[in-house]
């Protein structure tokens, strides 16, 4: 094989390396059909977007219509003076039809002011509130009808609830006690004779609308929550930032001591939060109502009330010991391993400090994944838009041009209207029955389709870009002297302008695979109401294979990115190669790699704990920055947890930057290990310290592996 290897001529003019000096050299197009066909889905998307764009209306999301197209309160128009939207049966809002289409399939009108009482059609029919109650029901109702006829044919609603408006629609306002959000069955209603009735006397449906109820009340407070929290939680996204940033700068001069500091760090952290757990649980000893269960109290809105249990802080200071103790033992048994890793990761830091434009290209990637998440949102919009009302002929008595199409402004002088003297032009449904319409779900899920494998594309444009940066620095043999002027942008050229098609083609499958558990997850949310055992049992075995299947193929399409990056070689090489590389040295996988990206993990969660732990001090007026003091709030966890997430994704990004680097430069000591020997003619392209530490870890763990066979 030696005959076969490329020569590689560097500043100092260094020769016979490997051929994984390949990121170096000239290279050609791999996998074009792919990208070729990337290009024409492009093209596609862009005509589905234009036809998308040209038929929407985002109005009729940003504004209420009602169920015949027509905007609530619009000048000009008959609900001129009814600006509010009113919901017949709320809890049909929960489809998964809904995220297609914008529109609840149930009877929707514009009303002057949404419902202040509590309800039902049958009482307020025999009462003094009927006038009241009509006001809800679909223009030009007549009461000739039948109970039973009123609520089969939707002319009004079953019962009605107090709302509020939100966005010019009515949402129901569950009754509050005491500051808590009492469920159904604490809640009363009034039934037009003056009394008073528990609400497990109305229908089943309104029984059923409580926890959408709840839920629309709770997202209410949420949202009031963010107004008023939003500065705030900026600067705690900041302060992660900062802390990403400076332990990253801090790691890449000192990655022996930041590491041990940093697991010492996450077990202190964890201790702490185990003594307030049980600092609380001691206080709440004696205190009345303290020792509530939570199966007693069950679900509340204001989880504030759940602090208030002993046995919440108990389950608290329990799951933070099991994760002291995992982390503990871990560290025990895995404390030979994180030297090594510490090795790996003192070697990535020089790359990563030789490359430190790295750090930012997740921003690169960031803006590139907001653009995609920008185009399929607007277009799923416009196309969840372009439905229009339609309108069909109804007739009690026999008549042929029945469940036909109609247009109610001319109806009344059309030839059907003759020949069907009681025949009405009502509305239908709302949609369309023309050929785009009838497109429209195929319409969404290309758009979900392309959604997937242009964000996925992104992705591996990212991962080739930093893999091929850190790949010419591990093959530089005079490190940093050999290493390109400008690695990460040239890393970036080589793989638009020669690995398009092979990113296009790992992101394809991906893509693939996402979509289809997206339309196993829409089955599963249709057939959730059907009784078939089976079927749901083969909707949860489909739903797990294809989990572990996307999981898989991110694996396997990362350590192919890799391999694109140091030979140029075609997806489906390049991912063949990795993956046999890989199971060939699958003991210093399970050593290296996985203890890395444990170590990385407890980063990770020392950075998100310590902010956390600050904003848990703030929200809760336990502390003060200056003058300042943190806004009064419904719930303090909302931006709490805002302020958690959001600087794991922060950390993560960082993080991901050297995680990618361990990666790259793991498979290539593995490539380094099978092309060389150490000799002169034959030299390793590690570094001496990398050497040492390796490859007395890899004879460690090769005895070990011997003795125990």
């Amino acid at each position: 094989m030696g005959d076969e290897r490329p020569h590689y001529y560097g500043k100092h003019g260094s020769t016979k390396p490997p051929p994984n000096a390949a990121p170096l050299l000239p290279r050609g197009c791999t996998d074009v059909i792919c990208c070729v066909f990337l290009l024409l889905a492009i093209v596609g998307y862009v005509a589905v977007g234009i036809i998308a764009w040209t038929h929407g209306d985002p109005r009729k999301v940003i504004y209420p219509t009602d169920s015949r197209g027509e905007f609530c309160g619009q000048k000009g128009t008959k609900n001129e003076n009814k600006p509010y939207l009113f919901y017949f049966n709320i809890v049909k809002c929960a489809s998964p039809l809904v995220l297609l289409e914008f529109q609840c399939p149930t009877p929707q009108i514009c009303v002057e002011k949404c419902p202040d009482r509590y309800l039902t059609y049958l009482n307020a029919r025999s009462s003094r509130d009927f006038e009241y109650y009509k006001q809800f029901c679909v223009p030009g109702f007549k009461n000739n009808k039948g109970v039973a006829e009123v609520l089969r044919d939707g002319d009004c609603p079953a019962v009605l609830i107090p709302s509020k408006p939100l966005a010019r629609r009515c949402f129901p306002a569950i009754h509050a006690y005491k500051g808590v959000l009492m469920v159904g069955n604490e809640t009363t209603y009034e039934d037009g004779h003056g009394s008073r009735k528990n609400i497990t006397d109305l229908v089943e449906g309104a029984k059923k609308a409580n926890g959408v109820l709840e839920a629309r009340q709770l997202a209410m407070r949420i949202f009031e929550d963010y107004t008023v929290s939003w500065y705030w939680i900026i600067i705690g996204l900041v302060i992660a930032m900062a802390m990403s940033l400076l332990f990253i700068i801090l790691l890449r001069f000192l990655a022996g001591i930041m590491v041990w500091v940093m697991i010492i760090m996450v077990i202190l952290v964890l201790g702490y939060g185990i003594f307030h757990c049980y600092m609380e649980y001691s206080r709440l000893r004696g205190e009345a109502g303290s020792d509530v269960s939570l199966v007693d109290l069950g679900f509340q809105t204001d989880f504030r009330v759940y602090l208030h249990l002993r046995q919440t802080w108990l389950a608290f200071m329990i799951i933070l010991s099991i994760l002291e103790v995992i982390i503990i033992l871990l560290l025990i048994f895995l404390r030979k391993r994180i030297l090594i890793a510490i090795a790996l990761i003192k070697e990535a830091s020089r790359a990563v400090g030789y490359v430190m434009c790295s750090l930012l290209y997740p921003l690169v990637t960031f803006f590139l994944l907001c653009l995609c998440i920008a185009y399929w949102a607007s277009t799923a919009v416009f196309l969840s838009t372009s439905n229009e009302a339609v309108y069909k002929i109804f007739d009690d008595s026999p008549c042929p041009f029945t469940a036909k199409t109609c247009n109610p402004e001319t109806f009344p002088s059309s030839n059907e209207s003759r020949q069907c003297p009681n025949a009405r032009c009502q509305f239908a449904f709302y949609g369309g029955e023309s050929g785009y319409h009838r497109a429209l779900l195929g319409l969404q899920i290309f758009n979900a389709f392309m959604f997937f494998w242009l964000a996925n594309f992104v992705l591996a444009l990212g991962q080739v870009t930093l893999a091929g940066a850190f790949a010419s620095y591990y093959w530089a043999l005079r490190k940093p002297d050999d290493l390109p002027a400008f690695p990460l942008f040239s890393a970036f050229g080589r793989a638009l302008r020669y690995h398009t098609g092979s990113l296009a083609f790992g992101a394809l499958i991906l893509a693939i695979v996402q979509i289809i558990r997206v339309i196993l997850e829409y089955l599963d949310q249709r057939l959730k109401a059907a009784e078939n055992k089976f079927a749901k049992c083969l909707m949860t075995c489909l739903k797990c294979c294809f989990w572990c299947l996307e999981k898989f193929i991110k694996f396997l399409n990362r350590n192919a990115y890799i391999m694109i990056a140091i030979y140029g070689t075609n997806f489906c090489t390049s991912a063949r190669n990795a993956f046999f590389l890989l199971m060939r040295n699958i003991i210093r996988v399970a050593v290296l790699d996985k203890v890395t990206d444990f170590l990385f993990l407890l980063g990770k969660l020392l950075i998100v704990g310590s902010v956390g732990i600050l904003a848990f001090f703030f929200f809760t007026h336990r502390i003060r920055i200056v003058q300042d003091t943190a806004p009064p709030l419904n719930y303090y966890w909302v931006p709490i947890l805002t302020v958690i997430v959001g600087s794991y994704l922060i950390a993560h990004g960082f993080f991901s930057v050297y995680g990618m680097c361990v990666d790259t430069l793991f498979l290539c000591f593995c490539e380094d290990l099978e092309r060389n020997d150490g000799s002169q003619e034959r030299p390793y392209f590690m570094s001496p310290e990398l050497r040492d530490i390796l490859l007395k870890g890899s004879a460690e763990e090769g005895k070990r592996a011997e003795a125990e066979e």
